[in-house]
This record gives C-alpha cells, structure tokens and sequence, in this order.
C-alpha cells in the first residue's frame, strides 16, 4: 500500500476573511459581467448560485478549520468553493451564446447542458457541507435553498427529458468520483478543486459513455474522440492500480513488473478497442499519419522534441545544484520553477499560430505522458520511480502537501484548455472576432505570462502587499502590463486576430484575472486561464 500519510498542518490554514472578501469580489465582478453580456433566465441562475456558493464558502472554511470534513482536503488554502462553483456554469453560458450567434443548435443546447451540469455539481457540493456542519446553519441553508429551488425550476422548464438524464448522470459520476477519489488522494484538492477538477472527468466520462453508445461512422471529430478516451483511460487506470496496489507493495519488482504489463493489456486492450470503435480507424495508424501529415508538423514536432529535452535538462541542473549544496533541503528558487513556464510558452505560441489541430493533439498525449510518470513515481513502480521522487522534489511547493505532485500537470492543464474547451463548429463564420479572438492565448496570457511574470517580479521586486496575502502590488501591475504587451505581439505576429476595438474589454479582463491571480489560494494554473477564457469569449 503506497498512499503516504502526515500530520495535520498547523494552525487553521484559513487565509484572512478580507482576502476571501476580495477573491469574492473579483468572482462576482466576473459573474455580473457575463451576465450583463448574456442577461437571459440562466445567466439570473448563475447569480443565484454565485450569491449561495459565497455564503456555503464560509461553512466549508470552517468545517477545514475544525478538521470535521469528510475527506482530508488541503490545508493551505482556504475551500475555493465559490470561484470553482462558477467555472462551468459561466462556461457554459458563453459557449451557448457563441453557438447560438452562429445558429449551431446542437452546440447551443450543449453549452446549455454544461450549465446546468455545472450548476448540479455546485449545489450537491454546498449540500454536503451544510448537511456536515453543526449546528445547522438555518440562514444558510434558507439562502441555499431559495437559491436552488429557482434554480431547479428555470431547469426544470427549460432542458428536454434526455438532457435532465444527461445531467444526472453526470451528478451520479461525480458523487462516486468524489467518494472515490478523495479517499484514495488525501490532501491534494481543496473541496474547490475537487468541485472543478472531479466535476469535469465526470462530465467528460458521460460524454465518452453516450457518444460509445451512440456511435455513428463519420460523427464528430477523431481529435475529440482522442482527448475524451486518453484522459478517461488515465483516471480509470488510476483508480485501478491504486484499489490494486492497496492490497499488495508497489515498490517490489514483480509488482513492477505487473504494472508495465497491465498498462499494455489496458492500453491494447481496451483504450484503443475503444477508440478504434469512435473513430472507424485504426487508431495508431491514424495518430501516426495525423502527426506527419504535413511538413509543418514535422518541424513543430521537432522543435517540441528539443524544448522536452530542455526541460528535462533544467531538472537535472538544478538537482546537481542541490547535491553540491551543502542544504539537503534545498528547494528549487521561484525563479527556477517559471523557467518550465517560460518553455511552455515557447511551446504553445508556435502550434497555436501555425497548427492548433496539431497542439490540440500533441496536448492530449503530453497530459496522458505526465499521468503515467505521475503513477509511476506515486506507487514507486521501478525502474524510473524512486528517480522520479528524488528529481520532482526539489520542485514542491505548499500545494503539493498530498501524495501526488498536481503542479506540473495542472500548469500544462491551464495552457491547453483553452485549445480544447471551445466548440471549432462554432469558431467559424468570424464568431471569434474582437476580443474572442484571443481565446486560443488564454492560457499563454494568464499562466504562461501573467502569472509568471507577477511571481518573478512580486519576489524580487515587491514591497506593497495586498491586504491579507503574500501577494504584491507591483507584481499584479506588471503582470498586465505583460499582459498587454503579449496582446500586441500577438496582433503583429498573428494575422488571424482583428480585436475590432475591443481593447477596453480585453483590459479589463486581463486586470480581472491579475487580481484573481492575487487573492486566490486555489491553484492558478488552472483557475486563471478558465476565468480570462470565459471573459474573453463573453
């Protein structure tokens, strides 16, 4: 049995209420934004819930104060409840509004259905915290109440029959999910990020699930299909080898042995079974002639091959530091860690100009790639994992306090959905004019620049903190200055961006997300990009 145990962390690890008031702020800026763009019966739904998620946030605080929640949830932060309560939801609306500018019903009803779904996930995570918490908090449970009951009702007359099964499906995956996944990870999400990260894996699992069962030849695009098997495949070979793994040691080499065997039998036997079954296509023969399709591709795979080396020299530099340091703890600088941003960027910017199809792919097996060497270091499967453990950790931070090390995955998660989330159906028809045409940089601006350039600059250079945080003024300011020079580059090097004068929305979006960069304790590799994604499409 692998999973790796440690004391509780001192002290209440709750930041300052006038820090939560401003995370709370920003979202509800966010929130009234988009639905004064929308300003339909779902967008007054979407203020509904963010008005419930803000007072149900306070409950969840407590109950991680008091150490009373169910599952053990990360400590460093407070619960994140409300801004990952309004990521689906609000995604789900400016999918909507995009498809039905460019009369994609189908996409308009889906984007409806991410909504609602979203909106699902969010009330049975604020009911399990009210349900938990003594005493009951009567105002809460009142306000949380009036709140889903208009909720249920607009949903209830607004979702066809299948759509409302579609959405309590989703709600059934992620309730075992949670009970699941939780158990087996202690103390890798805060109840906000499991919201968000189990919330999506659920609704992807009901996506694979009802276009298996509905399978027609020539439906829906291969790309698609491969994002939707390759990252269900990993979760479901995860939860597999750590049920298996509790009952016999990991470390061993016949327990390594079965692993690499397994991961074939699962990988041959039914991942691409699976997807050989969506696609009509053999599925390696496709992937091979889809990468070396054109000559483009070549040179941007071999370009992507010398920045992986890079990275990987990167760490091994910076491990042969800390061996010829006289400290054995020594921890790897801020400045050393956005080295892996400044190559993401590099990475992304050429595949979003010149083959997007390419980075979407390239993308998805990256993710599957970390996912596998994540296992592999998590259960010690021998030969790479002690190595493994001995190489990442030298880049841990306070967020990595649980057993697996989310960071480098998270950071690769926020640069490439932007690439995968929006519809390509309705990105056509000139629906990503103005400031939607920045969409595909979300990523790059929020994490790969913004985010990069706040931590190096508030470090070095900072000194006027915002209130209740570590977080500093001059980084916040330098970051959309960063920001906004980025928007520039962009407009001289990519002749497909026309921002149509939209430069005050797009200001204004990029100031939005710095100060969430700011204030929140979540993990903002992956909050930030979803929340300048959806201000952008907006």
């Amino acid at each position: 049995m692998t999973r790796e145990y440690a004391p509780p962390a001192s002290g209440t690890g709750a930041p300052l209420s006038g820090s939560v008031l401003a995370e709370a702020a920003v979202v509800f800026a966010v929130v009234l934004s988009i639905h004064a763009a929308v300003w339909d019966r779902y967008s007054w739904c979407a203020v509904a819930l963010a008005v419930q998620a803000f007072y149900v946030q306070y409950k969840w605080d407590r109950l991680l104060q008091q150490g009373s929640a169910v599952f053990q949830f990360r400590m460093s932060a407070n619960s994140g409840l409300l801004p990952a309560s309004m990521v689906m939801p609000l995604l789900g609306l400016v999918m909507k509004e995009r498809c039905q500018s460019v009369g994609n019903t189908y996409f308009e009803r889906f984007g409806i259905v991410v909504a609602a779904t979203g909106m699902a996930v969010a009330l049975f995570s604020s009911v399990l915290a009210l349900g938990i918490t003594r005493p009951v908090p009567t105002n809460t449970c009142v306000i949380s109440g009036l709140a889903g009951g208009v909720i249920i009702y607009i949903m209830k007359h607004s979702l066809s029959v299948g759509e409302v099964i579609e959405v309590l499906e989703v709600l059934l995956i992620f309730v075992y999910l949670n009970m699941i996944l939780l158990y087996l990870l202690p103390r890798c999400f805060t109840p906000g990020e499991a919201l968000l990260v189990l919330g999506g894996i659920s609704f992807m699992l009901n996506q694979l699930i009802k276009r298996s069962l509905t399978v027609v030849e020539s439906q829906g695009d291969p790309v698609d299909f491969f994002l939707l098997v390759v990252v269900v495949g990993m979760v479901l070979m995860g939860i597999f080898f750590s049920t298996l793994f509790v009952f016999m040691d990991s470390g061993t080499w016949a327990s390594s042995v079965f692993f690499h065997l397994m991961t074939c039998v699962l990988g041959l036997g039914v991942v691409l079974p699976w997807l050989h079954r969506l696609i009509r296509k053999n599925p390696l023969l496709w992937l091979l002639q889809f990468l070396f399709q054109t000559e483009t591709r070549i040179y941007l795979l071999v370009y992507w091959s010398l920045l992986a080396t890079l990275a990987c020299l990167v760490v091994l530099y910076q491990n042969a530091k800390r061996s010829s340091s006289e400290s054995k703890k020594h921890q790897a600088p801020t400045i050393a860690r956005k080295y892996f941003h400044f190559i993401v960027v590099a990475t992304y910017i050429p595949g979003i100009l010149f083959d997007r199809t390419l980075l979407y792919v390239a993308a998805t097996i990256c993710l599957a790639v970390f996912i596998f060497l994540e296992y592999v270091r998590y259960f010690r499967i021998k030969p790479l994992g002690h190595t493994l453990r001995s190489l990442l950790s030298l880049f841990l931070d306070e967020r990595d306090s649980g057993p697996l090390i989310l960071t480098h995955i998270y950071l690769l998660l926020g640069m490439s959905l932007p690439i995968w989330l929006v519809p390509r159906p309705c990105t056509q028809k000139g629906s990503l004019g103005g400031a939607r045409a920045l969409v595909p940089y979300a990523g790059v601006l929020a994490v790969g620049v913004g985010d990069t350039v706040a931590s190096i600059f508030g470090s070095t250079m900072g000194e006027i903190h915002w209130p209740g945080t570590k977080k500093t003024f001059e980084g916040t300011v330098t970051s959309v200055f960063a920001q906004i020079i980025s928007v520039a580059l962009i407009l001289i090097f990519d002749s497909g961006v026309d921002l149509n004068y939209s430069y005050a929305w797009i200001l204004g979006s990029i100031s939005i997300v710095s100060l969430l960069e700011a204030y929140t304790t979540q993990i903002d590799n992956l909050l930030l990009p979803l929340y300048l994604l959806i201000l952008l499409m907006a």
